[in-house]
C-alpha cells in the first residue's frame, strides 16, 4: 500500500460510519472514469500500450490502494492456471478441467472469507468471482476454436478463439481495470475486438454517414455523454444507499424494537431492507458500466431505430424492471444479467449432449454452479431454494389466473379493464414475497435468517405451501380455473359472427399454431429452451416430470426385453437417478 493512502479514507469513514476499504472501493469506481478517458486516448495503433496501461492501473488498485498482495497472487494463479490448461490440454474435457480448477480455487477463498467474516473489508473474492466467469468462458471459447464450424452454434462461432492470445493481450483482458473489482464480466472476443478496434467497424452496407461521431482519427466513438449519465445515475443510487442504510439495516431487524411494530410495518421494513441492499448494487454496477462505456468497450453497434450508438453491451442491471416486477422471472432476469448469460452459455447449454435438448441434468448443473459460485453461506442456499418454489407458483398463476384478465377472442389477447388490478396485485405479491426470500441472501447466516423469518411469521413459506395445495391437481380449484378458461373461450367463439369471421379466426389460430411449432423446432434444433435464471429452474415441475418419465421409459424397456419388473421400486429408481445426475 502507498504510505498514508489509508489515512484520509479512515478519517472520512469514521465521520460517516463507513469503513476505509468501502470508501476506497467507491473511490476506485470514480477514479476509473478519468483513467478510462486516458485509456481511450492512447493511439489505436498501439494496443500494447493500452494493455500496459490497463495492467498498471489494476496493479495500483490491488496493491497501492488495497494492499491486496495475496489477492494479486490469487488472480495470477487463476489466470495462469486457466491459460496453461487451455494451451496444454488438447481434449474435449479441457473446459471442464479448467472449470474444476477455477471453481475449486475460488471455493478455498470463499471458505477463508467465511472464516474471517468481516463484511466491511475488501477481499479478493469479489474480483475473483468476476474473473471466474471470464476464464471459464475463455476455456470454452478456446475449445470451440478447435472444432469444425459445422459443429458450432452461431454464438459459439462468434465467440470462439482460433489462436491463443499473447500473454500481454491476455493479461489486459484479465486485469481490465474498469471492471476489475465488481465486473461486469465479458468474453475475450469482446476485449480482442475492442483492443484491435474492429468492434467499431460499421456492418457491411451501412451508410458511412450514419457512423457515430468520433474525435480526430480515433475509431472509438464519443461516449462521454452516456458515461456521464451512468456516473450521475450510479451516484444517486450510492447516495440513496448511504441514506437509507442508516434506517433499514440488519441490526434494526434483529433488535428488540423491531417486535414492537405491527406486522404490516415489520414486513415493510423487511421489504425496505431488500430495496436498500439492492441500491448498493445498482450504484456499483451502474458506475462500473459507465467507466466501461467511457473506455469504449461498452459499445454495442448502432440502434436501427434511432441511428445512434448503443452502449448497452455490458449492462448488468435494470432497476426499474426489478422493483416493478410482476413475477419471479422478471425479478431475477433483470438482476446480475451477465451472470445469467454466463450460466446459460457456459453451463446450461454445455452439459447437454449434442443433438439433445437441455433437461433436468442441465438445470441441476446450473443450479449447483450458481450456488457454489456465490459461496457457502447457508443464506444463499435458503434463498435459491425458496426462489425456485416461487418460480413454480408464479408459473401456475400466470397459466391459470392471468388469462382470465385477457380477452379470449383473439390469438393476441388484449387486457381487460380489470387487468390493471391484476398487475398491481402481482407486483405487490412478487415484491413482498421477495422481501422475505432475499433476506437470507443479506443476512447470510442460518440463525439470523430463522430469527427474522420467525418475526414475520414465515409468511412467504406459509404462502408457498398454501399455493402448492391450492394449485394441486387433486383439489377442485385448479380444475375450476381451467373450466372457466374453457367456458370463456367457448363463449367467445359462439359470439363471433358466423359470416366468415369464424373461418378467419380459425385461420389465424392455425397460423399462430404453425408459428409456435416452427419456433419450437428451431429451438430444438439449436438445443435451446428457456434457461434457468441465476440457476433457478423456470419450470421445476417439468424437470421432476422429466425424471419420472425417464424412469417409466426404463420400466417399459425392461418389459419390452422381457425382464422381470416384479418388485421394481419406482421411488428407489427415481432417487437413484437423482444421485446419478448429481454425480454427473
Amino acid at each position: 500500500m502507498i504510505p498514508y493512502i489509508n489515512t484520509p479514507f479512515a478519517y472520512v469513514g469514521s465521520s460517516i460510519g463507513a469503513s476505509a476499504d468501502e470508501l476506497k472501493l467507491v473511490f476506485s469506481f470514480y477514479l476509473s472514469y478519468p483513467l478510462a478517458a486516458v485509456l481511450k486516448r492512447i493511439p489505436d495503433k498501439n494496443p500494447w500500450q493500452k494493455n500496459l496501461f490497463i495492467i498498471a492501473i489494476s496493479l495500483f488498485y490491488l496493491v497501492g490502494l488495497f494492499d491486496l498482495w495475496t489477492g494479486l497472487r490469487t488472480l495470477i494463479i487463476s489466470a495462469g492456471g486457466a491459460y496453461l490448461i487451455a494451451s496444454k490440454i488438447n481434449s474435449p474435457y479441457m473446459p471442464w478441467i479448467g472449470f474444476v480448477f477455477l471453481m475449486g480455487h475460488m471455493s478455498i477463498n470463499h471458505i477463508f472469507r467465511m472464516m474471517v467474516d468481516d463484511p466491511s473489508s475488501v477481499d479478493i473474492t469479489g474480483a475473483q468471482m468476476v474473473l471466474i466467469m471470464k476464464l471459464t468462458a475463455f476455456c470454452w471459447n478456446v475449445q470451440d476454436g478447435r472444432l469444425p464450424k459445422s459443429e458450432l452454434s452461431e454464438f459459439q462461432k462468434e465467440h470462439m478463439i482460433k489462436e491463443l492470445p499473447n500473454l500481454l493481450d491476455y493479461a489486459g483482458y484479465v486485469f481490465f481495470f474498469p471492471a476489475l473489482m465488481a465486473g461486469p464480466a465479458f468474453d475475450y472476443c469482446d476485449y480482442s475486438r475492442y483492443i484491435s478496434t474492429t468492434m467499431f467497424q460499421l456492418p457491411p452496407g451501412t451508410d458511412p454517414s450514419k457512423a457515430p461521431p468520433t474525435r480526430k482519427k480515433r475509431k472509438i466513438p464519443r461516449s462521454g455523454t452516456p458515461a456521464t449519465f451512468k456516473a450521475v445515475y450510479g451516484t444517486i443510487w450510492v447516495i440513496a444507499f448511504l441514506k437509507f442504510s442508516s434506517w433499514y439495516n440488519t441490526e434494526r431487524l434483529l433488535s428488540d424494537q423491531y417486535m414492537t411494530y405491527y406486522f404490516p410495518r415489520r414486513v415493510f421494513i423487511l421489504y425496505m431492507l431488500g430495496v436498500t441492499t439492492r441500491m448498493k448494487y445498482y450504484g456499483v454496477w451502474t458506475l462500473t458500466e459507465g467507466a466501461c462505456i467511457l473506455s469504449g468497450i461498452g459499445y454495442n453497434g448502432i440502434d436501427a431505430k434511432t441511428g445512434r450508438a448503443n452502449w448497452d453491451r455490458l449492462q448488468n442491471i435494470r432497476p426499474l424492471e426489478i422493483e416493478l416486477a410482476q413475477n419471479t422471472r422478471a425479478f431475477l432476469g433483470s438482476w446480475n444479467i451477465n451472470t445469467n448469460l454466463w450460466l446459460r452459455n457456459y453451463m446450461y447449454l454445455r452439459v447437454t449432449p449434442k443433438g439433445k435438448k437441455p433437461g433436468f441434468r442441465a438445470t441441476l448443473a446450473t443450479f449447483v454452479t450458481s450456488a457454489f459460485w456465490h459461496g457457502f453461506y447457508p443464506g444463499y442456499y435458503l434463498a435459491f431454494v425458496l426462489a425456485s418454489l416461487l418460480q413454480t407458483i408464479a408459473k401456475n398463476g400466470r397459466r391459470l389466473i392471468r388469462p382470465l384478465f385477457l380477452t379470449p377472442s383473439s390469438t393476441t389477447p388484449t387486457p381487460l379493464p380489470t387487468k390493471r388490478y391484476y398487475d398491481l396485485i402481482t407486483i405487490f405479491l412478487t415484491q413482498t414475497a421477495f422481501a422475505f426470500t432475499v433476506a437470507p441472501f443479506i443476512l447470510l447466516s442460518f440463525t439470523s435468517t430463522m430469527i427474522i423469518w420467525a418475526r414475520v411469521y414465515f409468511y412467504t413459506l406459509i404462502g408457498v405451501v398454501a399455493s402448492f395445495v391450492l394449485f394441486s391437481r387433486s383439489l377442485p380449484f385448479r380444475a375450476k380455473l381451467t373450466a372457466q378458461q374453457a367456458a370463456r373461450m367457448k363463449a367467445a367463439t359462439t359470439d363471433v359472427d358466423t359470416t366468415g369471421t369464424v373461418i378467419e379466426k380459425v385461420a389465424r389460430e392455425e397460423q399462430e399454431k404453425e408459428r409456435r411449432q416452427t419456433l419450437l423446432r428451431r429451438e430444438s434444433s439449436e438445443g435451446v429452451r428457456r434457461a434457468p435464471t441465476l440457476g433457478i429452474a423456470e419450470d421445476p415441475e417439468a424437470e421432476i416430470d422429466e425424471i419420472v418419465a425417464e424412469v417409466k421409459r426404463e420400466i417399459e424397456e425392461r418389459k419390452r426385453r422381457g425382464s422381470l419388473v416384479q418388485g421394481f421400486d419406482v421411488r428407489a429408481a427415481v432417487e437413484e437417478k437423482l444421485r446419478g445426475l448429481k454425480r454427473a
